[in-house]
């Protein structure tokens, strides 16, 4: 009878416990990222070479029609040819126009083929909602003096 007690506490604590965790579970995992969260968790996952993780954090459009595995091989590949190395990143505020956020960046890299001396890259990473989450639609290099006071006015 005192096991049987006993047993009846723990599923009961466990109860109790499981109640106080499933909203904060729920809330969190529906929680919406801002756009400089998305650009910054997809630049940590790549610097970090975890690509399946950082899937989550591009648009359907980017990853090609691809699943989640195969996206993940795909980009793995680029980082090993191009021996492409992150060595950080700023993310800046975010402009956002409704659904469309443009995020500006700037890059401290080196590649290969496009930035073998490691210079700074000035990037501004368009965002989009999806499925009620900030998701990277599109990257492009910002390389004119006017388009870099543009978003990276203290430059």
């Amino acid at each position: 009878m005192v096991a049987t007690i006993a047993g009846m506490k723990h599923v009961l604590l466990a109860a109790v416990i499981s109640l106080f965790l499933m909203p904060f579970s729920a809330a969190q995992a529906t929680a919406e990222r801002s756009p400089e969260d998305t650009v910054t968790g997809f630049l940590k996952a790549m610097q970090d070479h975890e690509f399946q993780k950082a899937y989550d954090y591009v648009s359907t459009t980017l990853r090609g029609g691809k699943g989640r595995e195969e996206w993940a091989k795909e980009q793995q590949y680029i980082v090993q040819v191009g021996e492409v190395k992150i060595f950080g990143y700023k993310v800046y505020p975010a402009t956002v126009d409704g659904e469309k956020a443009k995020v500006p960046n700037v890059l401290k890299s080196q590649d290969k083929f496009l930035n073998q001396l490691g210079l700074d890259e000035h990037e501004v990473y368009e965002l989009l909602k999806e499925e009620g989450q900030w998701r990277i639609d599109q990257q492009m290099l910002v390389q004119t003096d006017e388009e870099k006071s543009m978003y990276f006015p203290e430059q």
